[in-house]
């Protein structure tokens, strides 16, 4: 690809990606995507579907005729061959921190040709943080434990930690680390959050307490145990900030409003009667 060329025929391979297009303007572009795309961004329905960086065809890819192809985490070993055997250029990305996550769409903006987008999406993101920290009441940090997945039971990942950490929380173990119920419930957390990787706001929170008896728990104690919808803390673009708020409500409710599709466990009495017995 000439250093002159601007592509103009983009494939997606995950939501991340898509996000950061829509932030930056460059929807137009996209000719490709994936159904968890469409999920975020509806108008999408018209695009050609793919299969995303996990399950990634190496023939799907070709059959769109992409300038270029756009992915990032989660791969596997054999997503990676497939997408690589397409012989398309590739832009493959692994965030982990906020820092990478603004350097991703510094560097997508960047390989479209539009690289003073970026810039705006990056301040504002950097100061939609900034004015939850400043929000923030100057208390002791309450212990969230924030969960990616059930099964295993897998921590969030570090943008998430750091954006507890924003809002005012103090992040329980190691960020994108496996754990087990007993440790959790040693930790005693005042706070718990499940936000599943492609479980939407579909978390059964009543379920994961009663069955890893976390009932007394500080958090099922007081009925602070949450689900967050998966697009605001798994996806590793401009919605994180979505996260960020509906973090900033679980772990200061005084502070800040509740966003609407934040769910709360509705059984905390039951267990308040369980641990009297």
């Amino acid at each position: 690809m000439s250093t002159n060329f601007i592509p103009q025929r983009i494939a997606s391979l995950q939501p991340s990606i898509t996000v950061i297009m829509q932030e930056l303007g460059l929807l137009d572009r996209l000719v490709a995507c994936t159904k968890y795309c469409v999920d975020i961004c509806p108008d999408l329905s018209d695009r050609i579907i793919l299969a995303d960086s996990w399950t990634a065809q190496a023939e799907q890819i070709r059959a769109t005729r992409p300038d270029l192809v756009l992915a990032s985490v989660p791969y596997q070993e054999k997503s990676l061959v497939e997408i690589l055997k397409s012989a398309v250029p590739v832009l493959l990305l692994s965030p982990r921190s906020l820092t990478d996550i603004y350097s991703d769409i510094a560097l997508i903006a960047g390989a479209l040709g539009e690289p003073q987008r970026a810039a705006v999406i990056i301040a504002k993101m950097q100061n939609a943080i900034a004015d939850i920290r400043s929000r923030v009441p100057k208390q002791p940090r309450p212990r969230v434990f924030c969960e990616e997945w059930g099964k295993p039971i897998i921590h969030s990942q570090r943008w998430v930690a750091e954006l507890v950490e924003a809002a005012g929380g103090a992040f329980l173990g190691e960020p994108g680390g496996h754990t087990t119920p007993d440790t959790i419930r040693d930790s005693n957390p005042e706070v718990i959050i499940a936000a599943w990787c492609g479980a939407g706001d579909r978390v059964p929170l009543e379920k994961i307490i009663r069955d890893r008896t976390w009932d007394r728990t500080a958090a099922a104690q007081t009925g602070r145990v949450f689900c967050i919808p998966d697009e605001w803390l798994n996806t590793p673009a401009p919605t994180l900030i979505l996260g960020l708020q509906a973090l900033a409500a679980t772990i200061h409710p005084d502070a800040f409003p509740t966003p609407a599709r934040l769910k709360r466990i509705t059984s905390s009495q039951s267990f308040h009667e369980t641990s009297a017995q």
